[in-house]
């Protein structure tokens, strides 16, 4: 996939924040959800790069942090 492809699907995509972000702006991810893929990106850059891993990896990256004591 090039850049250009990369920016035309990530703008294609809903994308949405946790419920616990704040208003501020802050340190945010979002999020979006295709098939069994899910799109991660940078909130403060919406155009920059996206990281895209299996579902099921991003389900057990969401077990681990609630699990983690930080």
């Amino acid at each position: 996939m090039n850049a250009d492809e990369s920016t035309t699907t990530s703008q294609a995509l809903d994308w949405f924040k946790s419920s616990h972000s704040g208003a501020e702006g802050g340190q945010c991810v979002e999020v979006a959800v295709a098939g069994a893929v899910v799109h991660i990106r940078d909130s403060k850059d919406p155009a920059g790069p996206v990281l895209s891993i299996e579902s099921a990896g991003w389900a057990a990256f969401v077990r681990f942090a609630s699990a983690s004591q930080v």
